[in-house]
């Protein structure tokens, strides 16, 4: 029996969603290539969005001179990815839930929310510059 070796890829870019777009479409045809059901590729889709987005925008301030790192691997039953930012770091438990009714019409926190919701680990650094998510394969 052949056994495939997760093989991890590393990205750096620069702080801009074009350069984001590149590294989501990349970790898509990976998934691609293993078969991912449809609902698993939507949500691995939202979540490295807005996650990237966050890394972009909160961590690194839309400073270009700043990048952002993504780690992947993919095999047939799981994606890990990790994306660190430059910033200063955040406590994901101080950031308000987006579903109480006094923050419904702040625009913070749906992103980690989205994140939650559709992947099956979301894990932060102490100090809130890296997340590492986790999708398995359904």
């Amino acid at each position: 029996m052949h056994r495939v070796l997760n093989v991890v890829k590393r990205i750096a870019i620069a702080s801009n969603f074009e350069e984001a777009a590149k590294v989501q479409n990349a970790i898509l045809d990976e998934v691609g290539k293993f078969g991912y059901s449809e609902p698993s590729v939507f949500a691995i889709k939202l979540a490295v969005e807005e996650c990237l987005n966050n890394a972009i925008r909160h961590g690194n301030k839309m400073d270009e001179s700043k990048t952002v790192r993504v780690e992947y691997e993919t095999d047939a039953s799981k994606v890990r990815i990790a994306v660190t930012d430059e910033g200063g770091g955040f406590d994901p438990l101080d950031v308000p839930d987006p579903t109480a009714d006094e923050n419904l019409e702040k625009p913070s926190g749906r992103g980690i929310m989205l994140m939650r919701v559709y992947m099956d680990s979301v894990e932060y650094s102490p100090d809130g510059s890296r997340v590492v998510m986790v999708k398995h394969n359904r």
